[in-house]
């Protein structure tokens, strides 16, 4: 048996630096590379070469976490990190894998319940990352099991305590209460840990797109924004935020012409290919158990309102509340971003479309609610300079320099870009408005004013 055993040079002192790390994988030039990758990180680093010689290492010697590589010769790695669950499983388990082992990476999802898989070939940044989050996690876990330890111990002793000392039991139910908060919080900082961990898969996802049609950030800011502007339940909009960046997850496995391609647009093979990837989503995540709703979530988000949607054909309220929002705000980017029709949807059509299909697609009366709250809150999907503001008719004060042309809803230049407003130009506006069919509220793009600093002559 090979291995080897190196100390890197801790880079942050607020970091743990009595954390073991073992390194597995058959190519010598990947283990160098996950070397000099963590070579200024506070960790103790091992490696061997086979899955055999991983498990005679960690009989010897106690281990934190294991990256291993998915294809090995002998075991492989899913069947090493279902072994190590087995023996150790306090370890912390990882996979290395490529997009073409998805099979691999649902069986070490499913059998070694693992805490993260990382796509070759990874970034480093990224890499770190998630080892500091996996340990942090780990410590978090071990944390919040000392303290249900403790709290077992307390509850033993309470039940021995003569009921006559009645201050000795107020004294107890005292320690025993500030224990419960402790585990709340534990609890409380595992649950933001799993936060964390969607946005890092959701910024795996968005790399198989191009730059200018990543829908998931974008998502994920709706439907934030929809829970605070609605005051949605802390749970359901945490739930709902999660699932928002992981809606994709099921498609990972897809070829490229098929990831990017407009819904619309698909044949019939890839359509059935298509109505499968929710289900493939919430399966990906059917062994984390925090995120048990989110997959539920995220398994329903393609129902339809009439009942004609997939995969369970739900209907009306039969569908859970956090995918009739989570289908909203996914259409309504993805339109814009040109993943359902051939063409991208300027932002006031795809209102329009969503309307049009409230009591069919979507829920009429969360319908309702998520377009006013776009119209009243929500940025443009194609605003990106901080220094213009976007503003409905209402907030608009005499001054301001339009920074986009203005069009009616009927296609007609109403003002063009560079004219500055007036208290008369803003009255008309608002007097068209009003006559606009289908209440179309105008969009307009000011340049943000300069800050002025009045002082006395």
């Amino acid at each position: 048996m090979s291995h080897s055993v190196s100390t890197a040079q801790p880079a942050d002192k607020s970091l743990p630096t009595s954390a073991r790390l073992l390194l597995v994988d058959d190519e010598e030039n990947i283990l160098r590379s996950l070397q000099r990758v963590l070579r200024k990180e506070p960790y103790e680093l091992a490696t061997t070469k086979s899955g055999d010689e991983a498990l005679q290492l960690m009989e010897d010697q106690r281990i934190d976490l294991v990256i291993s590589d998915a294809r090995m010769p002998g075991m492989d790695g899913p069947t090493l990190l279902a072994e190590i669950k087995k023996r150790f499983p306090w370890c912390i388990r990882i996979l290395l894998t490529g997009y073409a082992d998805i099979d691999s990476t649902i069986s070490a999802i499913n059998d070694g319940q693992i805490y993260r898989y990382i796509s070759k070939p990874w970034d480093d940044e990224e890499l770190r990352l998630v080892i500091r989050q996996a340990l942090a996690f780990q410590h978090s876990e071990r944390r919040r099991l000392a303290l249900e330890k403790l709290t077992r111990k307390q509850n033993r002793e309470l039940q021995e305590l003569n009921a006559s000392l009645e201050q000795k039991v107020l004294s107890r139910t005292e320690e025993l209460s500030e224990t419960a908060d402790m585990l709340d919080l534990a609890y409380q900082e595992l649950r933001q840990s799993y936060v964390i961990t969607t946005e890092v898969f959701s910024s795996l996802i968005n790399k198989r797109l191009p730059a200018n049609r990543q829908p998931n950030a974008r998502v994920i800011a709706l439907v934030k924004a929809f829970a605070e502007y609605h005051k949605l339940d802390s749970e359901l909009a945490q739930n709902l935020s999660m699932a928002a960046a992981l809606y994709n997850l099921g498609k990972l496995s897809w070829p490229d012409d098929l990831f990017t391609s407009p819904s619309d647009l698909l044949t019939r093979d890839q359509r059935l290919e298509y109505m499968k990837y929710p289900v493939a989503g919430e399966q990906l995540l059917m062994a984390l158990e925090p995120l048990k709703e989110t997959a539920r979530i995220i398994r329903h988000h393609q129902e339809k309102w009439n009942g004609y949607g997939t995969p369970d054909r739900l209907e009306a309220q039969d569908i859970p509340m956090g995918s009739r929002i989570l289908r909203l705000a996914v259409d309504f980017i993805e339109l814009q971003f040109g993943l359902i029709l051939e063409r991208r949807v300027p932002r006031d059509n795809a209102i329009k479309l969503i309307k049009r299909y409230s009591g069919r697609l979507y829920d009429p009366e969360i319908t309702d609610q998520f377009l006013e709250m776009v119209m009243e809150v929500a940025p443009d999907i194609e605003h990106e300079d901080p220094d213009v503001l976007v503003l409905d008719t209402r907030r608009l004060k005499p001054g301001m320099v339009l920074a986009r042309n203005l069009y009616a809803a009927s296609g007609m230049l109403l003002l063009n870009e560079g004219k500055k407003l007036t208290a008369i130009l803003i009255d008309k506006l608002a007097a068209f408005e009003k006559g606009e069919p289908d209440g179309h509220r105008y969009t307009l793009y000011v340049h943000r004013p300069e800050e002025t600093t009045e002082t006395n002559p």
